[in-house]
């Protein structure tokens, strides 16, 4: 055994984690287990007093500190769900707590940490700002440092959980799928259970966007990620922790990526089990669980997942009900052209056989053809997807399927308008803003004047970052500056002028 490993286990087992958390049930989802055929059972660590496995580890760590460390005072560094967390441990234990949190974080989360007796200190843009102003205190107060992820107290607390699983399931489990940031919760896990039972699969499960410990595995070596996406915004970390790494290389079997959609598809397949709504780094674990099972054809297995996160705001309710359609493989976006002539909607209708029409957009493009936007829902599955495509082939309609394109199903299907009769030169770019106050502002004023903004449409997803479609004409003899300006901006961002969905709706 590893000597990490090994030193990991006794920690667990004499983890503090019971004054303030709860031994959560194991549940079985009896909707998806029918679903997949498989015996999928949750770990419903949403029903935590923090809505987080979080409690735990903060708890641990908090409660082992020395009277002398005590007495100095704890800060940490969170948009969430570790904030809240040392917060509650704070105040159960009698010790003072300062977090650092970035200004792009949410109030619900931030009036949270005050109401459980931290205080809050807003500062930076994002959380590597904010972690690095929570490393000034500690330094220039002499406060204690908790890491949310890379200290062997805090991924102590989290293998607690382990504990409970084996505790509470009959048999040992063939495969535990669990999300990963840091990789605290993968390490405490992962270790105690293979510990016990090594022939139990250890599977990391992260978001595309956010690859970190998979990136890190692969390379044989920790790496800093240039960016990561912000959907699920409590596991995206640039860079896993050392210790953590180092856990994972000796009791990970395999890391998997799941996308928005499959993410969202998850957040719903929970929802209708249990009627709870889990954050997107909380549904992490089942949309893996999902995908793995279907990518290998599993049957009549005993799987287990993390439910690991419950606070999701209200505002991104909308976004996730609307992609995990698309998700689950239950909705097709198409892009049709169809005769402009008495009939032809109703022709297309019929094509579509007892198919229901989730939208319908048109836009009149000519007097001999018309664009429209559909969605359609299906069943599930490739199958019929692909019988529908079929359908509409034989017929001689002419479409794109726009289901994977994101300027189509984050902007597109929204919009009202047509092909920009008169705007010459453009180019048609997609954004990600901060959501701060100055941001759109920061955008204009850095543009060149005599650039047109042709097109505009935002959208606020509820999460760090807004969405952002611009089209702009730029003459060509300008397009070098152009490419200064975004370069200069600071904001990440997409060239989508060549894009389908664009060149037929919009161009």
């Amino acid at each position: 055994m590893h000597t990490i490993e090994k030193s990991l286990i006794e920690r667990i087992l004499t983890a503090r984690v019971y004054d303030v958390a709860i031994e959560t049930p194991l549940d079985k989802a009896r909707n998806l287990s029918e679903r997949l055929n498989n015996h999928v059972h949750l770990k419903r660590e949403d029903l935590q007093p923090v809505f987080s496995f979080k409690i735990r580890g903060a708890f641990n760590k908090l409660f082992h500190l020395s009277e002398a460390e005590r007495s100095k005072g704890v800060v940490a560094a969170s948009a969430g769900n570790h904030a809240q967390g040392i917060a509650l441990a704070g105040s159960t234990l009698g010790i003072e707590t300062t977090i650092v949190m970035p200004t792009v974080t949410p109030d619900i989360k931030i009036k949270a940490v005050q109401a459980f007796g931290g205080k809050a200190i807003i500062q930076g843009d994002s959380f590597d700002e904010a972690y690095a102003y929570a490393r000034e205190l500690e330094e220039k107060q002499g406060m204690v440092f908790a890491h949310p992820f890379d200290d062997f107290d805090v991924i102590a607390g989290q293998g607690t959980i382990g504990m409970e699983i084996l505790r509470q399931h009959p048999t040992p489990p063939d495969a535990i799928f669990i999300a990963i940031g840091g990789g605290g919760l993968i390490s405490g896990v992962g270790s105690y259970i293979k510990y016990l039972y090594p022939n139990t699969k250890i599977i990391g499960v992260e978001h595309e966007e956010a690859p970190t410990m998979y990136m890190a595995l692969k390379e044989g070596k920790r790496v800093i990620l240039p960016k990561v996406g912000t959907f699920a915004d409590g596991t995206a970390v640039k860079q896993v922790g050392e210790k953590t790494f180092e856990i994972a290389r000796h009791i990970v079997d395999e890391v998997i990526l799941v996308s928005t959609d499959e993410t969202c598809a998850a957040i719903k397949d929970v929802f209708e089990d249990t009627r709870t709504l889990l954050e997107p780094a909380g549904a992490l674990g089942v949309a893996g669980l999902k995908k793995y099972i279907t990518e290998h054809n599993w049957q009549n297995k005993d799987v287990v997942t993390i439910t690991c996160g419950a606070n999701i705001n209200f505002d991104r309710m909308r976004h996730v009900a609307e992609r995990a359609e698309l998700g689950e493989g239950r909705e097709v976006l198409l892009a049709v052209t169809i005769p402009e002539h008495p009939g032809s909607f109703r022709q297309f209708c019929r094509s579509i056989g007892s198919r229901s029409i989730s939208e319908f957009n048109y836009r009149h493009s000519d007097s001999h053809q018309a664009q429209v936007f559909a969605g359609v829902k299906i069943s599930g599955g490739q199958t019929e997807r692909e019988n529908l495509l079929n359908d509409l082939q034989a017929q001689n309609y002419s479409f794109i399927d726009m289901s994977n394109n994101e300027v189509a199903k984050i902007h597109l299907r929204y919009m009202v308008g047509g092909h920009g009769q008169g705007v010459e030169n453009e180019l048609l770019y997609r954004f990600m803003f901060p959501e701060r106050p100055g941001a759109l502002l920061h955008f204009l004023t850095s543009m060149g004047e005599g650039w047109d903004i042709s097109l505009f449409h935002y959208r606020n997803h509820g999460s760090d970052f807004g969405r952002v479609l611009v089209g702009m004409q730029v003459p060509p003899d300008e397009r070098e500056q152009f490419s200064e300006f975004l370069d200069n901006l600071g904001y990440t961002y997409w060239d989508e002028t060549n894009n389908p969905a664009y060149l037929q709706f919009l161009g």
